[in-house]
């Protein structure tokens, strides 16, 4: 294997891992904002909302 050869092979490698995870990312992201969507539904709210918090 040539030098380029192997340059060219790490980088393509790289590439698909870092493709497949940003896919992993939005697949991930889509599933939890189903969750909090069911979850909302529910009647179950956020802390993060609550109007009356202090700090």
């Amino acid at each position: 294997m040539t030098h380029a050869a192997y340059v060219f092979a790490a980088y393509g490698v790289s590439a698909l891992v870092i493709a497949a995870l940003g896919i992993w990312i939005l697949v991930d992201q889509a599933a939890r904002r189903r969750e909090l969507k069911e979850l909302e539904e529910q009647g179950i709210r956020r802390r993060s909302e609550r109007k009356d918090r202090q700090r």
